[in-house]
């Protein structure tokens, strides 16, 4: 299977962040858009692409469930073959798409994961955690989540006996999609600027 990508910034860019998309929305929702044109103006090559099942909306417009996980696992590992040049891959994405990189990143041997709101457990099932993988990864993880998010509280992920390899960047105020409230004086624009920037820091400073 030939995976379709969008890309931007500088083609010879010395490392590529791959981004995948969350579970209900495309690779260019105003969200991974931002976030794409703010690391490409960083001078990281950006790939984005689709699940399968996403990539089928596209085409027919009808909207589906995810593919199971482990077809979007062999997905990933798709998409880093046709991307090559591990050392200088980091793979991650919006919460479903960076909870596929993380789960199989030690896997695939690239040089780090970012992910963009991780789905710790579903909203209002604090039981149902989605970190076992989390607690033994080797691969260098940042996660960049809201310290609103409905995915995971800060009291909670503080508990969760998270892997030395993996580092948490707190967005102030942000819900799942680090937008902030009015009264926060915070603004999504200002959070997503500082998730960027968290992001440059973490990629410069791994491996």
């Amino acid at each position: 299977m030939t995976i379709d990508f969008v890309f931007d910034g500088p083609d010879d860019a010395r490392q590529t962040i791959v981004l995948a998309h969350g579970a209900g929305a495309p690779m260019d929702s105003p969200f991974m858009n931002e976030m794409a044109l703010g690391l490409a103006g960083c001078g990281y090559r950006v790939a984005r692409f689709e699940f399968p099942y996403m990539a089928k909306r596209r085409v027919d417009g009808k909207k589906r469930g995810p593919d199971r996980a482990p077809v979007l696992i062999e997905t990933y590992q798709q998409v880093v073959e046709q991307l090559g040049t591990l050392e200088n891959l980091v793979i991650g994405g919006k919460s479903m798409g960076g909870r596929i990189a993380s789960m199989a990143a030690d896997d695939l041997g690239v040089r780090g994961v970012v992910c963009l709101g991780y789905p710790f457990h579903p909203p209002g099932k604090p039981e149902n955690l989605r970190t076992a993988h989390l607690q033994k990864t080797k691969t260098p993880t940042l996660i960049c989540h809201g310290t609103r998010d409905p995915f995971g509280s800060p009291d909670e992920v503080a508990g969760y006996g998270l892997s030395d390899a993996v580092a948490v960047h707190w967005v102030s105020d942000g819900n799942h999609d680090f937008e902030p409230r009015k009264k926060s004086g915070h603004t999504q624009e200002g959070n997503i600027a500082g998730v960027v920037a968290a992001i440059d820091n973490f990629v410069k400073t791994t491996g």
